[in-house]
């Protein structure tokens, strides 16, 4: 299976290489001026095709990796857990503005508001945590030499 990912990934390569040089080749007068366009976006198809196999491929072999490896899903649960929890603190701690608010000249909403709120929240949260666990990373390493 590696080997067979390994010529994949030197075939894309090699493909990429190709359109690319292709593409540098049409020149950018004739892309800025259109004459190229059909080129340029059959490349951006094959680009976007490329890019969800990979995507798709990624989540198969992820998902795999975690169901063949309990330890692995296990962890992967708990910290999925742990990140939604967090998420759940942050939304009930963080109430909606009532104050005024517009973007791009809509008014938001109390429910958009305490969204960003919470987004804000959240990331405090995990910030903050982070810091500890390194902090207390580094003590641990200096106390244990």
């Amino acid at each position: 299976m590696k080997k067979i990912s390994t010529i994949l990934v030197g075939i894309v390569g090699v493909l990429s290489i190709i359109f690319l040089v292709m593409i540098i080749g049409a020149g950018d007068e004739a892309i800025k001026a259109g004459e190229s366009a059909s080129t340029v976006n059959t490349f951006m198809y094959i680009a976007y095709i490329i890019f969800f196999i990979t995507v798709a491929l990624v989540v198969l072999f992820t998902l795999k990796g975690l169901f063949t490896n309990t330890a692995s899903l296990k962890s992967t649960l708990l910290g999925a857990g742990a990140f939604l929890a967090v998420l759940v603190v942050a939304y009930l701690f963080s109430g909606g503005d009532t104050r005024e608010y517009f973007y791009n000249g809509i008014m938001a909403t109390e429910g958009e508001s305490q969204m960003v709120g919470a987004g804000l929240t959240a990331f405090y949260i995990l910030m903050v945590t982070s810091v500890l666990v390194m902090l207390l990373s580094g003590v641990k390493k200096l106390f244990n030499k």
